[in-house]
């Protein structure tokens, strides 16, 4: 095969990405468990032929992401290419996201994974980017692969990191398991939500979430009548509920009324696991009816195939 930038990179090769939003830690699992959900970002990067690197976006983001180098997206793509010794070429990058910016359902995640999943696309078949060499370049640029392992295989991860880097288990989800989003108009910073969990916490409190958390594996996957002892939390959402005061009120009232409701990752959107469709539309009049604020109630599925990538051709999708 040509190396990069000659032969067929010639040719305006397009690749087509998408990939789905994700909630991390789900209760319990904090910085553990993540869960990938039917809301994507899709975007179309094409090979220019030329240096040079243009970006155009709609969507969530449009506003506020940058149009340069710094693109996340862009900035995964060049740590692909760097990954096996190559420069990034000229690329065309047209985005069209739908995972929200700033509100816990891995956005940044997402915009990592969909330019690793392009540069795969792109050095294909001259250089193979497998699953393990796709969660270690992710984490490496996340920090941590709670969200980046969903949004690349799908369904509930479990992940962690180990002496030769970054591991991940898929597991199916109950067919009975409904997620429910409620998404707010405002923001919460990542680093800043995470500034506020202490470096120590009670050892009680650490074997209350071990507990919960391997109860809610069974949960999600076998049980889903168990899900609202299983997403009882005591490592991070009570920490963080002084930066969130109307979420934290909100997954309170939903929570008293019998719902699985959770903190979405680092927040300020609310997660529910319902069991059952119907109990969604319970849980969402609840909201209702003791929010003062908007909130966008999302009825989503579990995403089972997370990103994926192909040839792109003008028309398809």
């Amino acid at each position: 095969m040509s190396a990069a930038g000659g032969g067929e990179r010639a040719g305006h090769r397009s690749v087509h990405v998408r990939v789905p939003a994700t909630s991390a830690n789900l209760g319990p699992g904090f910085d553990t468990l993540g869960l990938a959900l039917s809301v994507y970002d899709e975007l179309v990067v094409t090979e220019l032929g030329r240096d040079g690197l243009e970006i155009h976006v709609t969507g969530e983001g449009a506003a506020s992401v940058p149009m340069d180098a710094s693109h996340l997206v862009v900035r995964a793509m060049a740590h692909a290419f760097a990954s096996v010794g190559r420069p990034l070429p000229g690329v065309r990058l047209e985005a069209v996201n739908a995972v929200p910016h700033g509100r816990g359902l891995g956005s940044s995640g997402a915009a990592v994974v969909a330019g690793l999943l392009a540069a795969k696309g792109l050095l294909e078949p001259e250089v193979e980017l497998d699953a393990d060499a796709l969660l270690r370049l992710a984490t490496e640029l996340e920090g941590h692969p709670d969200n980046v392992a969903p949004a690349l295989f799908g369904g509930l991860t479990i992940a962690w990191v180990d002496e030769t880097g970054p591991q991940h288990k898929k597991l199916l989800v109950h067919r009975g398991v409904s997620p429910l989003v409620f998404v707010p108009e405002f923001t919460m910073s990542t680093s800043v939500a995470r500034s506020l969990n202490p470096l120590n916490v009670p050892r009680e409190d650490a074997v209350f979430n071990v507990s919960r958390s391997a109860l809610l594996i069974a949960a999600l996957t076998q049980s889903p009548e168990l899900l609202l002892a299983a997403t009882e939390d005591k490592l991070h959402q009570n920490y963080r509920a002084q930066a969130m005061p109307e979420t934290d009120r909100l997954v309170r009232a939903l929570r008293a009324g019998g719902f699985a409701a959770v903190v979405s990752g680092a927040g300020p959107s609310v997660l529910v696991l319902a069991d059952g469709a119907g109990r969604r539309l319970e849980a969402a009049d609840l909201a209702h009816s003791v929010v003062d604020t908007p909130w966008d109630a999302r009825m989503l599925a579990v995403d089972f195939k997370g990103g994926t990538v192909k040839e792109y051709t003008e028309g398809s999708t």
